[in-house]
Parts: structure tokens; sequence; C-alpha cells
């Protein structure tokens, strides 16, 4: 069966009050390399069937990978069954009103495969030979996958998606490897990455790294670049849900009850929003819930998705909402997106005029391995990696050792003093499960170093 006949295949053999069917087929394509030259290059298929029993408001979940046509009716019967012996879902719902289904419903599905780099990896080897003759070695991965979402419902919905995305990691040496630099690219089709550019900018950190300056634990007045705002806000976002709120279980909660929807979290006007329609990073523009969770529910598949201000001129707007908890705060109905972007204000600058502008500080390239400490707060801890360097009179003179940071995204909102120009990012630390954003470079005055890390 083609994905669309096993969505109504499926629908068909329900037998219980709903049925919401959801089929992901997905496809990838990878390079690798390491000390300038390709390593392996491969590509892989993926299909997963999700069905969404509904009896009496209770509610079965089953999901199996690359499903056969005579295993269909076994998955189905399987979700039925663990529908009529569930607890009612305090989420339910009726299901989303069927509007016009996707023009391209019916378009066979077309993987991505090894041709996506075609244009990439002339540019890739040239690189690989500036770094070769610079004395520098280049390590990484190019991936691009393709996934095309079918979702179907007994209410009618008949709603498709096709997702493509890439990213390219690359970390440069030196010779003896005892200097290194990263940068991330995130793009839809390596059309529009920049190999050169990348490894000149790779090339500039190392030099900037021969000078080692030892600084000790401190605050300090710190640029972070937008892959670094990038996994701050995106876990900022994943932390946002009107439910926890509600429950006075985080950073959003009002104390005394209710939310903190309508209070400013910033002194400049910074805007932080997700657009399914937003050029070079749309996403899909209704919901795939495979599952009910406090920030998402199944009843809600396929309901339409449209730009939404999370935070507009530093004032928060909005929190992650299903129609159940929408019901509970009052507040409009707000799912999750799946990309994000955060803005300041007009004429910003670039991150080299940010370095020209600055006395003193650090320049960051990335964060690491960051974990929650707070959630009350949303304080949280991870390490700095891959470079991080002192600025003085304008200028990058050294870098110097790594550190522990202890910081709540929410409070950087509060004392950020500069909002760089913002441009497409890769998040270092989420790049597996959140690719599309667009940040911009951010000046703190005094962002908490607060142990030094011997992490090289």
């Amino acid at each position: 069966m083609t994905p669309q006949e096993m969505v109504e295949r499926a629908l068909e053999l329900s037998s219980n009050d709903g049925c919401v069917v959801l089929v992901d087929e997905g496809s990838t394509a990878n390079l690798r390399f390491a000390g300038n030259t390709l390593t392996t290059n491969g590509v892989a298929r993926s299909s997963r069937l999700t069905v969404i029993s509904i009896a009496g408001g209770k509610v079965g979940v089953v999901s199996r990978s690359a499903v056969r046509d005579d295993q269909l009716a076994d998955v189905v019967a399987a979700a039925d069954a663990a529908a009529r012996e569930a607890q009612p879902a305090e989420d339910a719902r009726p299901l989303v009103e069927a509007g016009p289904a996707s023009p391209h419903w019916d378009d066979e599905v077309v993987p991505t495969d090894i041709e996506v780099f075609r244009r990439f990896t002339p540019a890739l080897g040239e690189a690989f030979a500036a770094a070769e003759a610079g004395g520098r070695k280049l390590y990484g991965f190019a991936e691009h996958s393709l996934t095309t979402t079918f979702l179907g419902t007994s209410a009618g919905v008949r709603l498709r998606h096709d997702q493509p995305t890439g990213r390219l990691e690359v970390n440069a040496k030196s010779g003896d490897l005892k200097r290194s630099a990263w940068a991330g690219v995130s793009t839809e089709d390596f059309t529009d990455v920049d190999v050169s550019a990348l490894g000149s900018s790779l090339a500039q950190r190392l030099e900037w790294a021969k000078n080692r300056v030892e600084l000790p634990a401190g605050r300090y007045e710190t640029l972070l670049p937008p892959s670094a705002v990038a996994d701050l806000m995106i876990y900022m976002f994943w932390s946002a849900g009107a439910r926890d709120a509600l429950d006075g279980r985080t950073v959003f909660s009002k104390p005394g009850g209710g939310t903190r929807v309508g209070e400013q979290l910033a002194r400049l006007p910074v805007t932080l929003t997700s657009d399914p329609a937003a050029p070079g990073i749309s996403c899909a523009p209704f919901v795939t819930a495979h599952a009910s969770s406090r920030e998402s529910s199944v009843f809600d598949n396929g309901l339409p998705l449209s730009r939404t201000d999370w935070i507009k001129d530093g004032r928060l707007e909005a929190l992650l909402q299903t129609r159940h908890s929408a019901e509970l705060s009052g507040l409009p109905v707000t799912p999750a997106i799946d990309n994000l972007i955060m803005t300041g204000p007009d004429g910003a600058a670039s991150l080299d005029d940010m370095i020209a502008s600055t006395r003193r500080g650090l320049l960051l390239t990335c964060l690491w391995y960051i974990r929650e400490v707070d959630p009350q707060t949303l304080l949280l801890t991870g390490l700095t990696r891959d470079g991080v360097y002192l600025v003085e009179n304008g200028e990058v003179v050294g870098e110097v050792n790594n550190f522990r940071f202890n910081e709540s995204p929410v409070g950087l909102l509060g004392r950020m003093t500069e909002v760089g120009e913002g441009g497409r990012t890769l998040p270092r630390e989420w790049s597996d499960y959140f690719q599309r954003a667009i940040m911009p470079a951010v000046r703190v005055p005094d962002f908490n170093m607060s142990t030094v890390s011997q992490a090289n």
C-alpha cells in the first residue's frame, strides 16, 4: 500500500468512535569526513505508522515501524483495544473538523538521496585542500532528511506535509590537535551553504587561539553568537507549556496563581515568534501530535497553525496551549510550531560590529551539555565549547579557558543590552531535535561563568 492507502485502510478498520492515523515516510542522506577526507556516505529510508483510536473519550495509541500490509489490521486492533481499556483522557475534545485536503495529498513520496550534495561536495573538497595547505584538519558531517507526514482522521481531515531538513557541522583542528573551532549550518537543500566562508571563519578562530589567556570564574560582559542564543531560546520555548505554568511549576507561573502572560520580560524590544510560513525555515502548518502530553493533544491533530508571537516587544504574549489547556487558562489556543525566530530593534549591528564596539569582554562559540537546575527560574547550567575568546578594545586578542555557566534564558532577556542582526543558525546542543531557527547575537553585561572548566 501507498502511505495514502494505508491511512484510508486503517481508518476503515477501526471499530471505535473515532480514529486518527499518521504515516511518516522518512529518508536521509549523509556524508562524513575526518582529517580532510570523506570517510563514509549513505542513504536510508524509514516508515512509521501511528494509529490513535478513540472510544468514549478514552485513547489508545499504537505506533510501529515498517508495517507490512498484512500487519495493518493487527496494529489497528491493538489501538482499538488499548482505547477501550484506557482511563478517560482529560484532554478529550471533538476531533478537528475537516477543511480542504492538502492539494498534493495524492502525490508520490520522492525521497532525498545523495544527489542533494551535488553542488556542495566540490566546495567541500576545496575546503579540504585549503585546510591541508594551512596545516588544519576538518572533521564533521553533512546530513539531509526529507520527512513526509500524512494525517487522516475519521472526521475527514486529509493533510500532508513534506519537511526537508539539512545540517552541516564542521570541527576544525590545528595540526597538533591542541586548538579546536566549531561551526554549524542549517539548510533546506545545501544550495545556500557557503563552505569557503565557513572554512575561512574556522581558520580565523584557530589563529585567535594561538594566544592563550587564563581567566578565573566570574561575571563577564559576553557576546553570545546566534548558535548559543538558539540553544537557550529553544530550551525556554520547550519550557513554556501553559499547563505547567498554570500548575505553578515553571518560571512562567504567576505568584498566587495563573500565568505571567502580559508581563514585560525584556527591557529591549525583543520579539520571539514562530511562523509555519517563514521563508527558509517553513514547517508543518497544522498540528501533528503522535501522543498527548502536557503541551500537546492527539485530539488537536489537524488544527491549523499560524504565526504566533510568544514574546512581543519584550512582553510575554503566549504559552504553548492545547485546546484543553486554553480552556483552563482562558487564553487563546497557541500550539507548538516547529521553528523559532528572535528579532530585536531595527538597524541592529552585525556580530563583527558588536565585537568592534566591545572594550573588554568574552566572545563565545557555542554551548554544550545544557541541563536544567531549577524550573522555577529556568536556571540552566552547561559548558562552553570549541572556542571562548577575549575581546579587548574591539579586537579578539586570544582564546581563554572553558567555563561552566549558570544562567536562565528568561533572566538573560531582562539583562541583555544589545541584540544584533538575525540570521538562520544551527543550535549546537539541540541540533538533533530542532534545526529551524533564526537568531541574533546578543550582548549580556554580566554573563555568569560560575566555574572554570577543564574541558578542552
